[in-house]
């Protein structure tokens, strides 16, 4: 790990010096900087409303004892070894129009270029780099048009865009990483291929329905799409229900379970007792159908309590989540599909830095997390999390394995702020490994894993 620690110092070093010399050139005293930038023509039409955005990161990563298998992406099969770096940049130009009938028209267009080097990922050679559109999408909504209903009360989308659900439990990320267009970890890439979204939103209530087909990788394309129907409201302003159903479409050679799949999801946010305004609770279900080709459920539920008038607003965590594994005395599958799910927040919905990152996915899996969140200064965050990771079926895991203990893994984080602009964020992780990973692998030694990471956003 030692070369790991270099280039954390070297990182920091060479970031936090310019940022103080860029906040002194900004302007020279007599407030000509402000005034030539507030001049300068873009060169487009004044009439639209632009918005330019550039986002970049730069990660360095580090095993002990490890090599693992990119599971995130079905058919790609790439080694990573003890050290690896990744870094993309992400430049987008939003634009806006208001009518005459106070409605807007928009549309966004992006692209992100990434590279992961340092690994060696036997089909692609040694570095990966990738360079492709993101979002390009144009769409609708209608502003101060409708009074009666409120503010963009409609809103039609369609193109390359995102779209999230709930938490992310389900359905977030649009595009697949790692594999030829590297950024495994980095994730820069969000928007699905294509997408239609129309968001119907009067006072507290919000239905939607969306069609959207995923940004996959050329070597592990599934043919993976869906439509369906969104429903939530608001029971003031900290609670949130929703209600969900959707109707999935794959090639039936790569995913037979997913091909024809219908998919029943149900979810609460909420922080339910006026006396205790600081204890939080979630719950999520999903429930997937298909006849025999899958027939499985999965659900968590997660209590918070934090503590603001202490001294580092400690906040404490913890959730169960359950995912359904193919029990191989029945005829049905019931292996529970992980589908589109994405990062929320540290340890959702990759569930651990280690495990949930490179060896587990959302499956034929049982956890628990106890999560201990502080915030020592404005600018500076972090927390210790604690997985538990078990089995629901051990003989679906493989012929030699009969213990449903998968491992215990330990992640400490920090986040830190160091403006607006500039975030940078450190992990280190331990995992204990289980029986059962100990039968299917033979692996008996612990893994360790660190991770320092810096993002810009503009």
């Amino acid at each position: 790990m030692t070369r790991l620690l270099r280039c954390v110092w070297f990182m920091s070093v060479t970031l936090i010096a310019p940022a103080g010399l860029w906040a002194q050139s900004a302007d020279n005293g007599d407030g000509k900087a402000k005034e030539e930038r507030t001049e300068r023509p873009t060169g487009l039409p004044s009439q639209i409303n632009w918005t330019l955005n550039f986002d970049t990161g730069w990660g360095t990563f580090g095993f002990a004892n490890s090599l693992f298998n990119n599971p995130k992406e079905p058919g790609v099969d790439e080694n990573l070894s003890d050290q690896w770096f990744e870094g993309y940049i992400k430049p987008a130009l939003s634009a806006s129009y208001k009518l005459a009938s106070e409605s807007v028209v928009y549309g966004k267009i992006s692209a992100v270029g990434e590279r992961t080097y340092g690994s060696v990922p036997s089909q692609f050679g040694q570095d990966i780099s990738s360079f492709g559109p993101e979002d390009l999408s144009i769409g609708w909504r209608s502003g101060g048009a409708l009074p009666n209903l409120g503010a963009d009360a409609l809103d039609f989308v369609i193109g390359r865009t995102q779209y999230r659900l709930g938490h992310g439990f389900l359905l977030w990320d649009g595009a697949a990483e790692g594999g030829s267009r590297g950024g495994y970890w980095t994730n820069a890439r969000k928007a699905f291929e294509f997408a239609t979204i129309a968001r119907f939103k009067p006072g507290r209530h919000t239905a939607e329905t969306f069609y959207l087909d995923k940004d996959e990788l050329d070597e592990g394309d599934t043919g993976s799409r869906l439509w369906g129907t969104n429903y939530e409201i608001n029971l003031g302003p900290t609670t949130t229900l929703g209600a969900t159903y959707m109707k999935w479409f794959a090639d039936a050679e790569l995913k037979p379970g997913r091909d024809g799949l219908n998919v029943f999801n149900l979810r609460a946010y909420t922080t339910p007792l006026r006396q205790a305004p600081n204890l939080s609770f979630e719950f999520e279900y999903a429930s997937e159908r298909n006849d025999e080709a899958l027939d499985s459920n999965a659900w968590t539920l997660q209590g918070a309590y934090d503590f603001p008038k202490v001294t580092w607003k400690p906040k404490i965590t913890y959730r169960y989540a359950f995912f359904q594994g193919d029990n191989p005395d029945t005829p049905e599958n019931e292996a529970f599909d992980p589908l589109f799910l994405g990062f929320y927040d540290w340890g959702t919905w990759w569930q651990g830095e280690i495990a949930g990152e490179y060896f587990l996915s959302n499956s034929n899996l049982k956890s628990h997390l106890v999560r201990v969140h502080a915030t020592p200064l404005a600018s500076v965050s972090g927390g210790l999390m604690f997985f538990k990771f078990s089995l629901d079926q051990p003989a679906s895991a493989g012929e030699n394995v009969t213990s449903s203990d998968v491992a215990f893994e330990t992640n400490a984080y920090v986040d830190w702020k160091l403006n607006k602009n500039f975030t940078l964020s450190f992990i280190g992780a331990y995992g204990d490994p289980g029986k059962a990973v100990q039968q299917s692998s033979g692996r008996t030694k612990n893994f360790a894993y660190g991770m320092f990471y810096v993002g810009y956003s503009y």
